[in-house]
């Protein structure tokens, strides 16, 4: 099933559900109810004899028996009368989608792209109002509804390229790419130059090409564009004269795959494998958010060979790079009342004091807080983060994007369907467009929207 279609399913599941959850009561006639707001909570000081057992459910299986391992003996040794046990989930979006209607999955998830923003209240907890959040932590409002925060990201990610410096040195590139030709130019130069793949699409994981949707908000400099412009946008994946907007993102990956600008076979992509091979130069670059840089880095030993570049448009001569939420937190709205409180205390903890960002090459989420090194080389680019939409337009964007069966940020096949159909010729990039043009206006009309 489509993630589009699950989204959909997943709202009417919760309609049938909400009778008997959103009483909001653990069993015993006892509502769960926190004595403590996120707010005025003081991790090591905020009820340190309470106790708990928490469930989190996590895309990041790597990190099960290494840095979690870490994060809850620290917590642990604060909160001794609470355990905490993670399981992780490699098909995260499909399988956390279908466990989320059971209402028992747990005390914490990452909150799968796949729920609506007007549907987080029948599965969430509230932290708090936004106006707390607005001013404390970077991009809380990645999942807020009616100005209640129901997810608090992991970090943020800023969207650029992953790349090696060796292999660029060799290909005879002096200066970064800042424009999709000159990106294009670049990647033949590795062909022409060097061993290595020019671009790998990663296409075989799946999950991976969700990345490229990352850059549309960047591609346009425009923090209202996502959630605001393009609901509203006639036709919003033609051509621009100066090749910015979302057709120039893709135009980009397309390009690259029809002129053999990357790996030969695309089924054969590894993600496991690619990390050690763009450290040991048989790889010039990867398309995905900051957060890989960590990987890429330890996979090998020419670490510092790693570094990471703004994708290559730019809008009126100058750079954007989209920042965006990584998961977001989520705590279950049927938990215990002291779960719920344990879980909130974890997560501040995990958002204020475990380093989490830091470690993991992103964006971190108190305003404020020191910036990973490898971000430097964004200190000339503007960093743009989505603006929340309008009262009473929160579910346009969801809904198109699910109507029009594109999925942007949840479901891959888009991303995929551009790599087949450049490799096998079947459409050109145009008729590409022009079908995801004619398939938005559709779910636009179905929806109700404003279109100018």
């Amino acid at each position: 099933m489509k993630n589009g279609s699950m989204a959909i399913a997943l709202s009417i599941m919760m309609m049938v559900m909400t009778t008997g959850c959103n009483s909001n009561d653990n069993g015993s006639g006892t509502a769960n109810t926190m004595t403590t707001t996120y707010k005025d909570m003081i991790v090591g000081e905020t009820a340190t004899d309470i106790k708990a057992e928490l469930k989190i459910l996590t895309n990041r299986t790597d990190l099960i028996d290494t840095d979690f391992s870490e994060y809850i003996d620290e917590f642990t040794s604060m909160y001794p009368n609470v355990t905490i046990k993670y399981e992780g989930i490699t098909n995260y979006e499909n399988d956390v989608t279908t466990r989320l209607t059971t209402g028992d999955w747990g005390d914490i998830c990452c909150i799968p792209a796949t729920v609506s923003l007007t549907d987080l209240g029948n599965y969430f907890e509230s932290f708090g109002d936004y106006s707390y959040f607005e001013n404390v932590y970077e991009l809380s409002d990645s999942k807020m509804y009616d100005n209640k925060v129901y997810g608090l990201p992991t970090m943020g990610n800023a969207s650029g390229i992953v790349y090696n410096k060796s292999v660029f040195e060799e290909a005879g590139i002096e200066e970064l790419p800042t424009t999709p030709d000159e990106f294009l130019n670049a990647l033949q130069k590795i062909d022409d130059n060097t061993d290595a793949i020019p671009m790998y699409t990663n296409y075989a994981a799946g999950w991976t090409l969700t990345a490229w949707d990352s850059y549309i908000t960047g591609s346009t400099g425009d923090a209202n564009y996502k959630r605001n412009t393009l609901i509203h946008k006639s036709n919003p994946f033609s051509r621009q004269d100066d090749l910015t907007g979302p057709y120039a993102v893709y135009y980009t990956l397309y390009e690259a795959v029809a002129r053999g600008l990357t790996e030969e076979d695309p089924t054969t992509t590894n993600w496991e494998g690619c990390k050690s091979q763009i450290n040991a130069g048989n790889i010039g670059c990867m398309v995905l958010g900051s957060w890989s840089i960590p990987q890429m880095k330890e996979a090998g030993e020419h670490d510092d060979n790693i570094a990471y570049m703004p994708f290559p448009i730019e809008v009126n001569g100058k750079q954007y790079a989209s920042a965006i939420a990584d998961y977001c937190y989520g705590v279950n709205i049927n938990s215990s009342a002291d779960n719920k409180t344990a879980a909130m205390l974890y997560i501040k903890y995990l958002t204020e004091s475990s380093g989490y960002a830091l470690t993991q090459g992103g964006i971190p989420i108190v305003k404020g807080d020191e910036y990973p090194d490898f971000l430097q080389s964004f200190q000339d680019v503007t960093l743009v983060s989505d603006n929340p939409a309008l009262k009473g337009e929160e579910r346009y964007f969801d809904d198109i994007n699910n109507m029009s069966e594109i999925s942007f940020d949840s479901d891959p096949t888009h991303v995929a369907r551009i790599i087949e159909a450049a490799i096998d010729g079947t459409k050109t990039f145009d008729e590409i467009m022009d079908e995801w043009n004619v398939a938005w206006t559709k779910a636009q009309e179905n929806v109700g929207v404003t279109v100018n």
